[in-house]
């Protein structure tokens, strides 16, 4: 594809800068928006910055106007946040709901609720959470054992979720659950969206080492939600959970700070004891090969939207990205550390370069290599749907999930 803004898209981009430079913070005047994710200051700030984009036209930007979008073009949405990578704005607490929920309900709910949801959805006034991952069921997904059964014109739902993101403040979530436990793992399952403060639902934030909760365990007792609020069809909930977990690669991808820029920064800031970190020639080489994987990433994220463009639905070659993303910004986080010596134990945002950002995100980095899928699922995904290298053997295909004993379940399908 050509990399050079098409005319229109450098009126856009020309548009998007003035339209930040008037309502944002440069980044280097406040390098603690992007630090804290889990700290419960950041919800109002995200709100807050969301409701500016909305007014702006810069939320939903290749959504239809009919929906609160702008009626843009996903290179639009990319040259977007090219800009406001520029700026110092809160942790993007929005990526499950418009990069996860808005384009699974743009695909399988009614216009009725299209027209509800996903306006409230794009302003921020609504935030929603993605009730997945089981104890028992992470990246064997199809493994999940929280029940759904039909009663009349309502389903009651039971069961546990966890690693839930943003579950403590989100308004709504989608929830995956199991409907028919005689059918294979795959094809019992029925997905849906409920409101939070639905009766019977039980948030339970976990601690984390960083000291913040940014992720929960959710209980589900007796919860009670109308059919009308089912996602696709009774038993197909696995091709509905597809469309949301391709979008969730394609928005996890781009990881938080830090990032090249920031590692750039830091490097440029501090001295060792052969002279400026800049210059070292060891640092340079680490330099080098994070700014080529930054850009190997940006390149295959515009592939994604390009193809997503023309209509189509992303695609497994996403999980590359969301692999070298997680590893990446570990190593940043620990490298940052050490260059700042016997400085880069200290958390303190007040005492640390960058506001502690390394050290914070060298603590949360772990779980990034879980969420979304661990990097045992992303390297099967890449070998099996990308390379066409032959399957793993599956000792549970072909046999109802009742009939599945622990262990004989195939991690990553």
């Amino acid at each position: 594809m050509d990399f050079e803004d098409t005319p229109e898209e450098a009126e856009f981009r020309a548009e998007a800068a003035a339209w930040l430079k008037e309502n944002g913070v440069p980044k280097q005047a406040d390098q603690s928006m992007a630090t804290r994710r889990g700290d419960p200051t950041v919800v109002p700030r995200a709100r807050e910055w969301n409701a500016k984009k909305f007014e702006g036209g810069f939320a939903g930007i290749s959504l239809p106007k009919e929906y609160g979008g702008r009626g843009g073009t996903r290179l639009q949405q990319v040259i977007f946040n090219q800009e406001e990578s520029n700026y110092a704005v809160p942790p993007n607490i929005f990526s499950i709901s418009h990069g996860m929920a808005v384009p699974t309900l743009l695909t399988y709910a009614t216009e009725e609720q299209k027209q509800e949801l996903v306006p409230a959805t794009l302003k921020g006034d609504d935030i929603w959470c993605q009730l997945f991952s089981e104890p028992g069921a992470g990246s064997d997904l199809a493994g999940l054992r929280t029940r759904s059964e039909r009663d009349g014109d309502d389903w009651v739902i039971n069961g546990q979720k966890i690693w839930t993101s943003g579950a403590h403040y989100a308004d709504r979530a989608i929830l995956v659950t199991r409907s028919d436990p005689e059918a294979v793992k795959h094809k019992g399952l029925t997905y849906f969206f409920l409101d939070m403060k639905t009766p019977g639902i039980d948030v339970r934030p976990i601690r984390q080492v960083s000291g913040y909760s940014g992720f929960n365990e959710v209980f589900l007792t007796d919860v009670r939600i109308p059919d009308s609020q089912r996602l696709g069809e009774v038993g197909e909930g696995w091709q509905v959970a597809i469309t949301t977990l391709m979008n969730e690669r394609v928005a996890s991808g781009e990881k938080p700070a830090p990032n090249f820029d920031e590692i750039f920064s830091l490097a440029q800031q501090l001295d060792t004891e052969e002279g400026p970190a800049i210059e070292d020639k060891a640092v340079r080489d680490r330099l080098a090969k994070w700014y080529i994987q930054t850009r190997g990433i940006e390149l295959i994220r515009m592939r994604s939207m390009t193809a997503m463009s023309r209509g189509e639905r992303p695609g497994p070659e996403n999980s590359i990205g969301k692999l070298v993303a997680s590893f990446k910004r570990q190593d940043i986080a620990q490298f940052g550390m050490d260059l700042m010596d016997m400085g880069g134990i200290m958390q303190e945002a007040d005492d640390s370069p960058m506001s502690a950002l390394f050290q914070n995100a060298y603590l949360e980095s772990p779980g990034s290599r879980i969420a979304a899928g661990t990097d045992e699922t992303m390297r099967n995904i890449l070998a099996e749907r990308v390379l066409n290298l032959p399957r793993e053997p599956r000792a549970d295909k072909d046999v109802p999930f009742n009939e599945l004993k622990a262990g004989t379940v195939r991690s990553g399908d």
